[in-house]
């Protein structure tokens, strides 16, 4: 833009010049009433004319283009969301994006489950800034739930920062990347943007065994191999095991908040895409979650409990396939815990009082889910950029499919969740979503759910 900007002040300058040495030039010549000179002298005025309208319509296009520059396509790249990607969509300089999402939530019955919601979901900004071809800085700042102060109807919100990356890039196959990383993990961890995954909530799946959205701190590389294999590894801080419940591992996420590094953790993703329409890949966790913490008792505080070294892991395999409309996805993941055991006991009420009587951390965990989805609008008013995708998703997790010793499982944590619902963009980056959720637990009761959500990514 900068080098277009340049030509055409050049081309009126020089526009200029010719007026002037042309008005010059006539003020020494004696005017002849010969025909043929003034009809040469009226073609160079015409000329002169055409150029400068050309000129004008011109330089007002560019300024059109400097005040109103047009949106690129949002493409997913590097293992970030589409609107997380416009940074490396541009030469160099500032870069900026967001996305969000607001939702109602009905329940269907009264089974003690909560009460009717709606919430201002996500506020997101992403903000990058291009140094030069091999140094990109990108960010994303996310304000929940509206305000980080409290209201007579719920608790505070609050401001996160998601991601901020350094990355430089050397080769195809071999770049690096430091900061507060999302964990590559998953299909939401990395791509969480509301436009660009089915349901107005996420998969449970992907929220308890695999806690999206998950960032801590770390670096490593990333790049493609072979053209069509891509891949991913960092070293991080481990997850926090006093954070770990009944319900899952979301609670051990330390979000780069003067997070423990006593232990590291490692990560590792591999995705292949044969052809364009499939991909399918996996990736794993591990690392230990204890962090050499010693704390006080809840009974006695002069009592230190040793919280244990709680190696853990988790993997996970994923698919794609995507065609013409046609939508279909899976991921199948587990979770396993050593000293799930220990854990559990110095969690508890003779530990520091986390957990409640009798309550037990899994030993291993399990979920899976599939999805599928269809564009319906073409069949009706032929090719548009608008959609209408019907869809279904059927999901179940275990978090306490295998306890430790001296636990019992409690099957209210062992769920199935059946999605049904549509969703429609009239603009690729726009949604309108609409469901229904029936939730089921193998003891005990759960409402279902009649949602309603809209989602935008700038």
């Amino acid at each position: 833009m900068a080098k277009k900007v340049r030509w055409w002040v050049g081309s009126l300058v020089l526009a200029c010049a010719a007026t002037a040495a042309y008005a010059d030039e006539g003020a020494g010549v004696n005017v002849s009433p010969q025909t043929a000179g003034a009809l040469a002298q009226d073609d160079r005025i015409a000329e002169l004319e055409r150029a400068v309208a050309v000129l004008a319509s011109e330089l007002e296009r560019t300024r059109a283009d400097i005040t109103v520059p047009e949106e690129p396509e949002l493409i997913g790249q590097y293992g970030f969301g589409p609107a997380a990607s416009k940074i490396y969509g541009i030469e160099r300089g500032l870069s900026i994006g967001g996305y969000g999402e607001i939702f109602y939530s009905k329940l269907i019955s009264d089974k003690g489950d909560g009460k009717d919601r709606a919430d201002a979901l996500r506020t997101v900004l992403y903000v990058g800034y291009k140094f030069n071809e091999n140094i990109v800085f990108n960010s994303e700042y996310e304000f929940e739930h509206a305000t980080s102060g409290s209201t007579v109807s719920s608790g505070n919100g609050s401001v996160s920062v998601e991601f901020a990356t350094l990355d430089y890039f050397w080769k195809d196959w071999a770049n690096f990347r430091a900061g507060l990383l999302l964990v590559p993990m998953g299909w939401i961890n990395e791509i969480h943007e509301s436009p660009y995954y089915l349901g107005t909530h996420r998969p449970e799946v992907e929220r308890q065994i695999i806690p999206s959205t998950w960032r801590e701190l770390g670096g490593g590389v990333f790049g493609t191999l072979f053209e069509d294999v891509t891949y991913s590894a960092y070293v991080i801080n481990g997850l926090n095991g006093i954070g770990f419940n009944a319900g899952g591992l979301r609670g051990g996420r330390q979000k780069g908040n003067r997070a423990l590094a006593e232990s590291t953790a490692f990560v590792t993703r591999i995705d292949w895409s044969p052809i364009p329409e499939v991909l399918v890949g996996g990736s794993v966790f591990y690392g230990n979650s204890g962090h050499n913490q010693e704390l006080p008792g809840f009974a006695d505080p002069n009592f230190t409990v040793d919280i244990p070294d709680t190696p853990t892991t988790i993997w996970e395999v994923h698919g794609q396939y995507a065609n013409k409309g046609f939508f279909l996805r899976g991921l199948f993941t587990m979770a396993h815990l050593q000293d799930a055991g220990s854990l559990s006991r110095a969690l508890g009420p003779d530990g520091i009082g986390t957990l409640g009587t009798g309550e037990g951390i899994g030993g291993q965990m399990l979920g899976v889910y599939g999805e599928v989805a269809y564009n319906i609008l073409p069949l009706f008013i032929g090719e548009t950029e608008m959609s209408l995708e019907p869809f279904f998703r059927a999901e179940y997790y275990d978090t306490q499919r295998k306890m430790p010793s001296g636990y019992e499982k409690d099957l209210n944590k062992r769920r199935t969740i059946l999605t049904a619902g549509i969703q429609y963009k009239p603009i690729t980056n726009v949604v309108l979503k609409l469901d229904y959720r029936n939730r089921r637990a193998s003891e005990g009761e759960l409402s279902d759910e009649l949602n309603m959500g809209v989602g935008f990514a700038f």
